[in-house]
């Protein structure tokens, strides 16, 4: 059959940027299976790729713009479309000032290569510094970490895992995830390596997940501790006289104020509150000292909870005090072909607290304010109001801390905008939706996780099928809007560029430009392009003004006393007893993944899992309806009695609830799964970085 052809891509779903060998015909895709040639992947892909070929082929996915009416949604025309939105967004700008419009970005954008390039002006075009994201709901305290330590936010450490013989993993299941904040396909093969190579692995985390299956020890601790076990191995390390900085040593400012502090914070100290006896702590710091290559990796766990700040801060010190920084087998520095730092001053003013959010004043930071804030920044009357928006590729009413509330702040909105291919529990607010192309219509480059990968490799792949003459890339999209808020007119030559000529530019300006990079040599190999292991680099790539890693900041210092309060002044909720966490799902990633009929099929996978122990005391039995509630809401979710949940811990996915009135996702709306936003409480944040605490919400559960 010689009209059956194949394609190359790398996923788009989730970072692990596996490469894909597609099989089509015409238009239908025949089969989707990991690529054997792709240099990183090599053949491995997750059960998500597949699904690539039912969000192309959904009958649900909008294709042409779309406005809400008194008797319901009714199809217009992309100019009618752009016209009416112009007029809405600059009367209401007009009438309230620039930040009455405000713009909420969902984690899609950063799998997406024209929104990554083109989101930056139109965010310009519309003027308002009411900006919110998926990231403050995930992992700004990464971010701020890199800023105030290394100088550039997008400046992250990744553990190298490929050469790592003593890998520590805090709050994160990266054999699920495929590695958040850690590109790295086929986790549990380069897991297994290590061990075969005579490496331990240790995850710490309230529940044994996949992950700690996989693991040579798994130890749980209670929810939100995590700093002070953190501490508690660096107090090890200064106790011991054992800290190497190696080659960073002229580097090193800060030292001893860590040093001084980190002496309050013994093993013997902590265990008690952390739930690990003092010896085994003890174990951890001389299992990171004895290693000859050692990594801490901290994620979602260590990042969604009230010391997320805290967290990933000790973290790379705990890394750079071991002498496991920017050196093979440690936390080390992508070289990504499209460098998002290489402009990037030394020395440049950091924009951490340049605003404060009107409500509560959280901190502005990375081009935005927490999204904890976003729905009373809406609901609070007065100067500075919200009073339209836009939301681009996002579900926050399923993604967001108190998601129910913010759904009522968003029926409060004389305006709101959705850039997105569903009819969602999010967009069903808006007043028009703007249906973008998506996976296989766009053309495809890593911009975001190339700067996150274990290993640096550089891909592009074109679109497998073009787009109809009636839809719209999201990138189009945002470049017609940004042309008509800022005047310009549509046969300007600003609209001509694309995607593709930014890319070229930047690839031939990058690092490998003098080696011949260029997007034509990308298109020359759809496999790939494997550009070598990660090297030590920091010296070239650090951007404070003296080129010195700042060990201890002062906002840390500032952020300890709340940290010490867990201590001295321990709770026990009596009225919500329980703590919740989330928990990942191998088949699941974002709100979106929910509408294939392949990712959801089978058992209910939205269940609270409860311990055994607690699950005995309570007369809780397998599969029973429970109540859950807190200080936001409450739900009805049946029940998972398990012993992989720690003791007074209970946990259940995120990304569920779509059984809501007025949506037309079809496959999700038949799920049973509940959200756990209505859950979470929007004033539980980390408060140093204003990220969203997810990990930790007291919960109170019963028979229903």
């Amino acid at each position: 059959m010689t009209d059956i052809k194949t394609h190359y891509r790398n996923c788009n779903i989730c970072e692990a940027m596996c490469g894909l060998e597609i099989k089509y015909k015409d238009k239908e895709i025949l089969s989707i299976k990991g690529d054997q040639k792709d240099p990183f992947s090599k053949g491995y892909n997750c059960p998500k790729a597949t699904a690539l070929a039912d969000f192309y082929q959904d009958k649900d996915r909008l294709k042409t713009p779309i406005r809400r009416t008194a008797t319901g949604w009714e199809d217009i025309s992309w100019d009618e479309a752009f016209s009416e939105i112009t007029q809405k967004f600059t009367a209401i700008q007009q009438a309230h000032g620039k930040n009455a419009l405000a713009i909420y970005l969902g984690n899609p954008n950063a799998h997406s290569l024209g929104n990554g390039l083109f989101l930056k002006p139109f965010i310009k075009s519309i003027g308002t510094i009411n900006r919110y994201s998926s990231a403050s709901a995930d992992q700004m305290p990464h971010h701020v970490a890199s800023n105030f330590m290394l100088g550039a936010g997008m400046l992250i450490p990744v553990p190298d895992i490929d050469r790592t013989d003593f890998m520590l993993i805090i709050g994160g299941n990266p054999v699920v995830s495929n590695g958040s904040m850690m590109t790295a396909p086929n986790v549990i093969g380069r897991m297994k390596a290590i061990q075969k190579r005579g490496g331990k692995i240790v995850v710490v985390d309230p529940r044994r997940t996949k992950t700690a299956k996989v693991a040579d020890q798994h130890l749980f601790i209670r929810p939100e501790k995590d700093a002070l076990l953190l501490f508690a191995i660096i107090h090890c390390i200064f106790a011991s006289k054992k800290v190497n900085l190696r080659h960073l040593a002229d580097m090193i400012e800060g030292l001893d104020d860590v040093k001084a502090v980190a002496k309050n914070y013994s093993p013997e100290k902590v265990a008690e509150f952390v739930g690990i006896d003092a010896d085994t702590i003890r174990t951890l710091a001389n299992d990171m000292m004895a290693a000859e290559s050692a990594v801490c990796y901290s994620r979602m766990g260590a990042s969604t909870q009230s010391f997320g700040g805290l967290c990933q801060w000790l973290t790379n010190v705990l890394n750079i005090v071991t002498g496991n920084f920017d050196r093979a087998g440690g936390a080390m520095f992508p070289q990504p072909a499209f460098d998002m730092i290489r402009n990037h001053k030394k020395g440049h003013k950091s924009t951490f607290g340049q605003y404060q959010s009107r409500v509560r004043k959280l901190p502005f930071f990375n081009g935005e304010f927490p999204v904890a804030t976003l729905g009373e920044e809406i609901l609070t009357p007065g100067e500075g109001q919200i009073k339209s928006l836009i939301t681009i590729a996002g579900n926050p009413v399923l993604s967001a801390p108190g998601g129910d509330k913010l759904a009522d702040a968003f029926d409060s909105l004389d305006y709101m905008v959705s850039v997105d291919i569903y009819l969602n529990e999010t967009t069903k607010h808006a007043n028009i939706i703007l249906p973008g192309t998506t996976g296989v219509e766009n053309s495809h480059f890593d911009i975001f996780f190339n700067s996150f990968s274990v290993r640096n490799t550089v891909k592009y792949s074109p679109p497998l099928f073009e787009k109809s003459v009636s839809q719209r890339s999201d990138w189009q999209i945002l470049a017609e809007l940004s042309a008509r808020m800022a005047g310009i007119p549509l046969d300007h030559e600003s609209l001509k560029i694309t995607p593709e000529i930014i890319l070229d530019m930047a690839l031939q300006k990058g690092p490998y430009g003098e080696q011949g990079m260029s997007l034509q040599k990308l298109i020359d190999n759809p496999h790939g392009l494997d550009l070598g292991p990660l090297k030590p680099c920091l010296k070239a790539r650090i951007k404070t003004e003296n080129g010195k890693i700042n060990l201890f900041p002062s906002i840390y210092l500032d952020d300890l006393p709340r940290l010490d309060e867990v201590m001295t002044k321990p709770t026990h909720d009596e009225q919500y007893p329980f703590e919740l966490i989330g928990r990942r799902l191998v088949k699941s990633h974002n709100t979106w993944t929910q509408n294939s009929a392949r990712l959801v099929k089978g058992k209910n996978p939205c269940t609270l899992e409860v311990n055994t122990q607690d699950a005995q005391r309570l007369g809780i039995s397998n599969g029973q309806l429970l109540t859950v509630s807190s200080s936001n809401g409450e739900i009805a979710i049946p029940a998972l009695v398990s012993d992989e949940i720690q003791q007074g811990v209970v946990t259940m996915p995120q990304g569920w609830g779509h059984n809501q009135k007025d949506t037309k996702m079809t496959i999700a709306a038949t799920q049973p799964g509940v959200s756990i936003n209505d859950l979470t409480h929007a004033d539980r944040i980390c408060a140093l970085t204003g990220n969203a605490a997810f990990n930790g919400t007291p919960v109170a559960i019963k028979v229903a």
